[in-house]
């Protein structure tokens, strides 16, 4: 589940070849699992087009087309720079290669049945120009399915920018771990099927990679599945915890059901809307299992936390913005609960997010935001969080720093940070959780698994995780609704392999 840098990867590598492995030796099984997938996309006998750049990502291209020549499949290798440029275990690959080298045209890409990409790789440090960018631009011209080495050449290994120019690709090969780049967009959309190679660095090495960057994972529930919630003989509704979600006003109290229902569903024992007078009426409509209850204040908020089996809060959906939810927070927060803020209790504080990590210090709460490219951008406006040009890891695991919670910065590639650093890129979901009502629901998902005790990274981690798993069961027609419904089967899947 590790995710490694590009630096850190550098680093497995050199303790690799320290450690006694030959540096042609990690080239050749790079080859050759390159080789292997290739294989698998080629017909009996058919042809591949191999573009090899002037590094090592353009040896582990050398070797694969060596391999598959010696399988008998039709092999035309090209290129980028000159052969007598090439050094190390790069050149020492190139010298195997007996077939001719040809000079790659820029304007067109020979017919074949797979190109594979082996011009740069994920330590692209610059953007591509000239003859790079001309080939890689008519590469995606060609409209014919490519193979990549580590990333689709111009993929910045470490953020998934497009560095000028990118190669869309239908699988990538890539080795030892992933990188941030293969999860993050547009990097992960690029990638395609990304197929993961043992190249024989070895557990050392790979120890060595991990202790040089800051712990970043591939959410799955190898992550957080021994944290997930289940029940025993006696567990009952109130070990399971008690969420209450508070309400906006009438005509605006959908995003908090929707919160609520999410909440239940994954577990809570006991569900509580806190609702406005004029909107108790609108709510009690459509409330069964879930409990209704008037909240018209901070004041009205600060009374009902009396209760100390009120464990988690969530705050935002439908809410409002502005004074009054920032007093709302500010009550919430000092309550030292779990709690979770999304939506108008966080474009409340935009540009306030100092104001909002006070709060959350002074009652020591155990807080979850969740917000969205928008929400995020107002509320850590002229922070470091919002710095122009850091990528996503980074600017997620400032805003996690900053306020002292666990900040999910939801989009296709959601990044979940803790303020101690640790932090998950998920890439389990699906478009079609882009509607409405969506995020509140997953605000729902996390408060409950809160409110069954699990430590607001891991609920929140799998928050997001289960959340695209209902996206990606249902597919076509989802809305917000279906969400909280697809809850079992989605639990009773994920427990059969937590539990086994």
């Amino acid at each position: 589940m590790r995710v490694l840098t590009v630096a850190a990867m550098k680093r497995v590598d050199a303790a690799a070849i320290a450690g006694g492995v030959p540096g042609i030796a990690l080239m050749e099984a790079a080859g050759a699992a390159v080789a292997g997938r290739a294989r698998a996309r080629l017909p009996a006998g058919g042809r591949a087009v191999v573009l090899c750049g002037p590094g090592n990502n353009g040896g582990d291209g050398f070797v694969a087309a060596r391999l598959l020549a010696d399988a008998g499949y039709g092999v035309e290798l090209f290129l980028l720079g000159d052969r007598s440029a090439l050094t190390g275990d790069a050149a020492r690959a190139a010298q195997a290669w007996t077939g001719p080298v040809q000079r790659p045209d820029s304007g067109a890409v020979p017919s074949c049945d797979l190109v594979i990409d082996a011009l740069f790789g994920a330590g692209l440090s610059r953007d591509l120009d000239g003859a790079a960018r001309a080939l890689v631009e008519a590469v995606n011209a060609a409209g014919l399915p490519v193979l990549a080495v580590d990333v689709p050449s111009g993929v910045d290994g470490d953020t998934g920018a497009v560095r000028g120019a990118a190669i869309r690709a239908v699988e990538t090969v890539t080795f030892v771990t992933y990188k941030p780049g293969h999860l993050l967009e547009p990097g992960r959309s690029l990638c395609g099927q990304i197929s993961l190679a043992d190249i024989g660095t070895g557990p050392e090495a790979l120890e060595a990679g991990l202790a040089a960057c800051a712990p970043l994972f591939r959410n799955g529930p190898e992550l957080w599945g021994r944290a997930i919630p289940h029940l025993t003989g006696a567990s009952h509704k109130y070990t399971r915890g008690h969420a209450l979600v508070l309400s906006g006003p009438a005509t605006k109290t959908g995003a908090a059901r929707l919160a609520a229902r999410g909440a239940l569903r994954v577990g809570a024992g006991l569900v509580t809307v806190a609702s406005p007078a004029p909107a108790l009426a609108e709510n009690a409509a459509h409330l069964t299992a879930i409990m209704l209850r008037p909240c018209e204040s901070a004041d009205d908020l600060d009374d009902l936390l009396t209760d100390e089996r009120l464990n988690v809060i969530l705050a935002g959906p439908g809410l409002g913005t502005g004074e009054p939810t920032r007093e709302r927070v500010a009550v919430a927060a000092a309550a030292g609960r779990g709690l979770v803020l999304d939506a108008d209790a966080l474009t409340s504080f935009a540009g306030q997010a100092p104001l909002l990590a006070a709060h959350l210090a002074d009652g020591d709460a155990r807080a979850v935001l969740t917000p969205h490219a928008g929400e995020f951008a107002r509320l850590f406006e002229k922070t470091g969080a919002a710095a122009e040009g850091a990528d996503k890891v980074a600017r997620t695991r400032v805003a996690a720093a900053l306020t002292g919670a666990v900040v999910v910065l939801k989009g296709a590639d959601t990044v979940i940070a803790s303020p101690d650093g640790r932090a998950a890129i998920n890439d389990h979901s699906s478009p079609y959780l882009g509607t409405a009502g969506s995020g509140d629901v997953l605000g729902g998902l996390i408060a409950g698994l809160m409110a069954q005790g699990m430590p607001p990274f891991e609920a929140a981690a799998a928050g997001v995780w289960l959340h695209g798993d209902a996206g990606l069961r249902h597919g076509p027609g989802l809305i917000a609704e279906d969400i909280p419904e697809l809850m079992p089967a989605v639990l009773r899947d994920l427990l059969e392999v937590v539990l086994r």
